[in-house]
């Protein structure tokens, strides 16, 4: 009984939320931005990081791209098996988007997979490397905010996914530290 009326709350506050942000007519600024880091959370950005790391990443480059390679690994496994478990419908296909026109990589909402990768690739690169903590982290959030502003993603979809993405970076960090 209770875990029906948890989730109901945050059902309800994420409609909310996704109401207001499909009705945003965001700055073209704004909406560049969200564009270009849902883009980057798309791969590449994490594949030029790892060339860049066994390029000029020192002793720890090795252990630390092994790492992002099996946290990928873990992450796109576990999203991929929460989204079939969960069924849950995107923000874009319950209500239209009044300016971001993107199609959605799959049909499923929870987790969101590109901020679960993302933040388990910022936790390895940041654990192996604090002095790109800060840039790590900034596109692991922009990456995440994309998702709720381009109405991929409901806000529950994104903290989950945070969280679960984190976790398995650190246990990936851990094994290869």
């Amino acid at each position: 009984m209770l875990a029906i009326t948890v989730r109901e709350y945050i059902a309800s506050r994420d409609y909310r939320l996704m109401r207001r942000v499909n009705r945003w007519s965001a700055p073209q600024w704004v909406r560049a931005w969200m564009i270009c880091a849902t883009r980057g959370g798309d791969g590449w950005l994490w594949y030029v990081l790892m060339a860049a790391l066994l390029l000029a990443g020192g002793d720890a480059r090795f252990r630390a791209v092994g790492a992002m390679l099996t946290a990928s690994a873990l992450t796109i496994t576990g999203f991929l098996w929460l989204k079939r478990v969960t069924n849950r419908k995107r923000p874009c296909q319950v209500e239209p988007h009044c300016w971001a026109k993107l199609l959605p990589p799959d049909q499923f909402s929870f987790p969101s997979g590109h901020t679960m990768t993302a933040f388990a690739l910022a936790v390895v690169v940041s654990l192996f490397y604090p002095s790109l903590m800060a840039g790590v982290f900034f596109c692991a959030i922009s990456i995440a905010a994309s998702r709720i502003l381009l109405g991929m993603h409901f806000l529950s979809d994104v903290l989950a996914g945070s969280l679960l993405g984190a976790s398995i970076g650190y246990f990936t960090y851990t094994l290869f530290r």
